[in-house]
């Protein structure tokens, strides 16, 4: 299964992302690509424990159970899944190239980073593997939303 520590990896995603421009419209879904944008910053931030985030009460009953549905195998992230409230972007006006720099930004410090202690949002406590399949899926989902 394909992870984010993966130098090869995050070096197609990267090429994916500067595929983005402010043309590029969603296949499916509410976000605009600002929206998208800032939503996947936010989540890697989350991921490399550079923002917290309160964790969801559904998900502290069906955490566990999304998580093996979300990682346990190579299959993709369904469309239209809720999103995480912390993480919808109200905003839909940013500067779009910046957002992709922080984005990528981002995904490259997945190459130095150990984050042990991470307790995602929905999920609750994951390991560093299996973070790095969620950041995989969760990039890849929003790339194909758009295109990308």
């Amino acid at each position: 299964m394909k992870t984010i520590f993966d130098k090869t990896t995050r070096d197609e995603l990267i090429a994916r992302i500067n595929t983005l421009n402010e043309n590029s419209t969603a296949q499916w879904g509410k976000m605009d690509i600002y929206q998208v944008l800032k939503h996947c910053t936010l989540y890697e931030e989350m991921l490399l424990g550079k923002r917290k985030f309160k964790r969801m009460f559904l998900g502290r009953l069906f955490g566990k159970i999304a998580l093996k549905e979300l990682i346990g195998d190579e299959s993709q992230i369904k469309q239209n899944l809720p999103t995480i409230p912390e993480m919808k972007v109200n905003v839909n006006n940013g500067d779009i190239v910046v957002e992709k720099q922080h984005w990528i930004t981002l995904i490259n410090e997945h190459a130095h980073s150990s984050n042990p202690e991470f307790v995602h949002a929905f999920c609750g406590k994951v390991t560093k593997e299996q973070s790095g399949y969620l950041s995989y899926k969760h990039t890849d989902h929003h790339l194909r939303q758009f295109n990308g």
